[in-house]
C-alpha cells in the first residue's frame, strides 16, 4: 500500500503563481490566419476575396507597426485599438483592418436589437393573439419596438389618412 500515498518528502512544485510568458518581449501578438478566417466566415458580404488577401498583408504590416508605435501598443481592447488607430491617423493606412474592427464593435448593438425584438414579440404575441397573421404581428412589433418614433405620430393625421383611402370606412 506504499504506492497509493503521495511522497510527502518530495519538494512541492506549484505552477499556479508562475507569471505568464509574454511573446515578443511583452508586446501583444495576434493570429493573422484566425482573423482572416473570422472575416471569411462571418463577414463574407463585407469583404471581397481580394480585400481579404489585402487584409492579410495589412495585418502583417500592422503587427510590425504596432511594435514600433507606443500608442498602438497601449491598446488593450478592440475599442481602444479603434480609437488609437484614429488618433494616430493609421485608420486610413489600415482601412480594411479599421473596417473589420468597426464591424466587430457593432456586433453587440446588433445582438441587443435582435434580443429586444424577440422580447417585444413575447409581449405582443400572447395567448389571446396567438392566431394573428404574420403581417399584423410584424407591423405591431415595429410600432412596439420603435416606441419613440410611434409616440411622435399624431393620431388624428392617421385617421385622416385612412379616411382618404378608397374602399375603407373610417366612420360608421
Amino acid at each position: 500500500m506504499v504506492g497509493s500515498f503521495p511522497d510527502m518528502e518530495a519538494p512541492y512544485k506549484s505552477t499556479r503563481y508562475r507569471p505568464r510568458r509574454q511573446d515578443n518581449h511583452g508586446t501583444k501578438t495576434f493570429d493573422i490566419s484566425k482573423i482572416c478566417h473570422l472575416v471569411e466566415k462571418y463577414y463574407p458580404a463585407d469583404f471581397t476575396e481580394q480585400e481579404i488577401y489585402r487584409l492579410r498583408n495589412e495585418l502583417e504590416i500592422f503587427g510590425i507597426d504596432m511594435q514600433n508605435n507606443k500608442k498602438l501598443r497601449k491598446a488593450s481592447t478592440i475599442a481602444e485599438l479603434c480609437v488609437s488607430l484614429v488618433k494616430t491617423e493609421k485608420h486610413e493606412t489600415y482601412y480594411l483592418f479599421d473596417r473589420l474592427i468597426r464591424l466587430i464593435l457593432t456586433l453587440p448593438v446588433s445582438t441587443a436589437t435582435t434580443e429586444r425584438a424577440f422580447s417585444a414579440m413575447k409581449v405582443c404575441k400572447n395567448r389571446l393573439r396567438n392566431k394573428m397573421s404574420d403581417d399584423f404581428l410584424g407591423n405591431s412589433l415595429v410600432v412596439y419596438i420603435e416606441k419613440e418614433i410611434a409616440e411622435k405620430i399624431d393620431s388624428q393625421s392617421v385617421i385622416e389618412e385612412f379616411k382618404s383611402l378608397k374602399g375603407r370606412r373610417a366612420e360608421q
